[in-house]
């Protein structure tokens, strides 16, 4: 060690060290927006779009190949942009101003700043300064806050030879100290390790993939069955290959990412106005699916901030004397949680405090008490002592405090012991208080609330048994608490069945979350300190409140910029209406798939020819799969439950539900061959104007679970069906882009399907609630 403490460092000797373990700072990791927006290229869908533009081309078909290549784009630059928002938004939040530090250096004292520190370097601290790197006392005593780190809300007193951390706070006192720790070897660098190590799970690609890879499937069998059909009657490759490229381009969900982040970002958006920042719009949708909510104890569930809930008088004196004599060896110029909360109750009492302070003696650690000379107004002088139960029984004459002070402590609270005397008479116990760490206004109505939502919340605290139980019992969660060590290991059925943990640390938390996640449950994790940050991180809903340092900011998914946690409600709410939105456009999406696919392959089995050309097929796209995207704005009510996507009871859902459309589809296709005996172009501008119109009514279909008259779309809906059915109908009677038919048979077709929708919505609910979607 070449630390001098007379004389400090020098700084070629601080130089040296600087490059030896690197600045005091947490590396940041820096995101690459160029490899985000490549990234947006590589998923199933994309990989369905390219696969359709390579063959495309191969055709020699560049007008259509150039028409899905946009849509690729599109589709890849909105969810870049949404994503993007978030996180600039984010980035904003978490600025950190520069953090200075009293450092000796060659012999003088000076302000650096505290990424410049580093091992042996020897600074001061005082009241009000938060602490830049791990430190060791060497003169003074001081008052830290530790809250951050630790998530208890009780000061802890750091005398000479004692370590403190980075991040906290000193309260009270000064003192110097010998840096023995820097960066990410300081244990608030540790924890941000940990948060690195942690990885989040997302369920949103597991399900498009899901939905991609069914959907994939049955165009197999479908270009199966065409493919040895053609070889029967013995048509060539070249006729094969583009009905095949049909079938691929009407069942690949092009819109559907797109959707399901338009959809999200207007979630995110709706939150932001109610106090919710998105930090990764993923989360919205895992919230929707949340079972479990581990939420910390300390600035979470309760105020951290300490309040007088108990009084407890010795004989022959009452709670006044108890309340009256701890007032006056209470200062508020120390800012001290305890004095304060003394202070707020005598102000709320009115008690009389009349006469004169002689003098008083701060908190010291070592004493673990405050002491007070007083005068009264008719001359007497006492001294009050207030301070840690055991030491001041122990300065006064002989009394049983022990059941008292175990009856306080197993309701959660923080005791202090209150004694006088006067001079040359023996101190006597006065009474004790008992301070709590209160519980938020809110906390057992949102519990309660959550509950009924179906998300069960699990308290995680660093107290010990009897205060998380105590606490846990004036919330509403009931149950024996558990203590760290039955995380994991081979008591996994104990660890999801708890509802309270105590003597918790970091490592625990985020242990807890992973071992919440292997029993199968979707976790949201709300915290506010650094010791949060890992299991926020890891967490599919990581939730920051308000207060939240920024290590635990940048861990979590959803920021709470509001006081209190009535803002998670609202969280689970607008993600449920959500998820709704998107199973409408996903049920729209698959129906349509089944109907086009089926009615595609069928009709040219049994009449041998194309129902539709490709260029119809892309123009259908737009038609239904971008204008439906105003699903994402839709009138929804949120899900009393957890949502979760079961993609086969969707699947057979939309498969039974296209059963009917197929039927009308081949209705249509019976009568414009038998009875209209239009030339196959105009007929397959009719089928075109056919398909959109059902994909429209569909969408009406599906977007209530009850009957489809029991709620109002949004005025987006009905504009883009509205916008869609006028420039369809243009384009057919027109001759744009397509052959021209009447505008009777544009009229007829939607009439067909108006009339359609009422029967159709009869045979919905009872596959509804076959499917259990209802």
């Amino acid at each position: 060690m070449n630390n001098k403490p007379s004389t400090g460092l020098s700084q070629a000797e601080a130089e040296k060290r600087l490059q030896q373990y690197g600045p005091n700072a947490l590396p940041e990791q820096k995101v690459r927006l160029w490899l985000v927006l490549l990234g947006k290229f590589w998923a199933p869908v994309p990989w369905m779009l390219e696969v359709t533009i390579l063959l495309e081309l191969y055709l020699g078909k560049n007008v259509e190949a150039l028409v899905i290549g946009f849509l690729l784009v599109f589709n890849a630059i909105l969810s870049f942009i949404q994503e993007n928002r978030a996180q600039n938004a984010l980035t904003l939040l978490r600025q950190k101003l520069v953090v200075n530090a009293r450092t000796l250096r060659d012999g003088n004292w000076q302000l650096i700043p505290a990424r410049e520190l580093v091992p042996d370097d020897v600074i001061h601290l005082r009241m009000g300064d938060l602490i830049p790197a791990d430190i060791r006392i060497t003169e003074g005593s001081i008052e830290v806050d530790q809250s951050t780190l630790t998530g208890e809300s009780a000061w802890v007193g750091v005398n000479a030879g004692d370590g403190t951390f980075s991040g906290a706070i000193v309260r009270q006192g000064e003192a110097t100290g010998i840096v023995f720790a820097t960066g990410t070897k300081t244990r608030f660098g540790k924890t941000a390790e940990l948060v690195g190590e942690a990885k989040t799970v997302s369920h949103l690609g597991e399900i498009i993939f899901s939905i991609v890879k069914y959907l994939v499937i049955a165009d197999a069998i479908l270009v199966g069955m065409v493919i040895a059909f053609a070889i029967t009657i013995r048509l060539g490759w070249q006729t094969i290959l583009p009905f095949a490229l049909i079938i691929l381009i009407a069942s690949v969900p092009v819109a559907l990412p797109a959707t399901f982040t338009l959809a999200i970002a207007l979630g995110a958006a709706e939150l932001a106005r109610q106090g919710v920042l998105v930090a990764r719009l993923s989360a919205i949708e895992e919230a929707a699916a949340m079972t479990v909510l581990a939420s910390d104890k300390t600035g979470t569930i309760t105020l951290n901030q300490l309040t007088l809930n108990s009084v407890v008088p010795f004989s022959p004196y009452t709670e006044e004397d108890v309340l009256r004599w701890g007032a006056i060896a209470s200062d508020d110029a120390s800012q001290d949680p305890i004095d304060l909360a003394i202070l707020n109750r005598i102000h709320e009492t009115k008690i009389s405090t009349v006469g004169k302070r002689i003098q008083f003696i701060p908190f010291d650690p070592k004493t673990k008490r405050t002491e007070t000379f007083f005068r009264m107004e008719n001359g007497k002088e006492f001294r009050i002592l207030k301070g840690a139960p055991q030491t001041l029984k122990a300065m006064s004459e002989k009394i049983h405090i022990g059941a008292q002070v175990s009856s306080l402590a197993a309701k959660g609270a923080r005791v202090i012991a209150v004694a006088i005397g006067q001079k040359d008479k023996p101190m006597q116990m006065v009474g004790l208080l008992g301070l709590q760490d209160s519980p938020r206004a809110d906390s057992r109505a949102l519990i309660h609330h959550l509950g009924e939502l179906g998300v069960r919340v699990v308290m995680v605290t660093g107290d010990d048994p009897l205060t998380a139980k105590a606490i846990g019992t004036q919330v509403g969660i009931e149950g024996e608490p558990c203590t760290a060590a039955a995380i994991g290991g081979n008591s996994s059925g104990q660890t999801t069945s708890c509802s309270i943990f105590a003597n918790v640390f970091p490592e625990d938390k985020y242990r807890l979350v992973k071992e919440f996640q292997k029993s199968g449950h979707i976790v949201g994790m709300t915290g506010d300190g650094v010791n949060d940050a890992p299991a926020l991180k890891q967490a599919e809903v990581g939730i920051a409140v308000s207060s939240a340092t920024d290590v635990a900011k940048a861990a979590a998914s959803l920021v709470l910029t509001l006081p209190g946690l009535q803002s998670i409600v609202s969280a689970i709410k607008t993600s449920r209406q959500i998820y709704q939105r998107m199973l409408t456009y996903t049920l729209n999406k698959i129906i349509k798939t089944f109907q086009i696919s089926l009615f595609l392959s069928l009709g040219f089995i049994f009449g041998r020819i194309f129902v539709v050309t490709p260029l119809l097929i892309i123009l259908l796209l737009f038609a239904n799969d971008f204008v439906t995207m105003s699903i994402s704005t839709d009138h929804v009510s949120y899900s009393p439950k957890p949502d979760r996507w079961n993609i086969r009871a969707l699947m057979l859902a939309s498969f039974l539900l296209s059963m009917p459309v197929l039927l009308l589809s081949f209705g249509f296709y019976f009568v414009g061959m038998n009875f209209l005996h239009l030339p196959l172009p105009q007929f397959q501008t009719l089928m075109f104007v056919m398909l959109v119109f059902t994909g429209q009514i569909n969408v009406y279909l599906v977007r209530e679970r009850r009957h489809f008259w029991m709620s109002k779309p949004s005025l987006w809906m009905i504009v883009g069906t509205l916008g869609d059915v006028l420039i369809v109908t243009l384009l057919a009677t027109q001759g744009i882009l397509m052959t021209s038919i009447s505008l009777s048979y544009v009229a007829l077709s939607l009439l067909a399907v108006l009339l359609f929708l009422p029967l159709a919505d009869w045979i919905k609910i009872s596959i509804f609630r076959l499917a259990h979607l209802v």
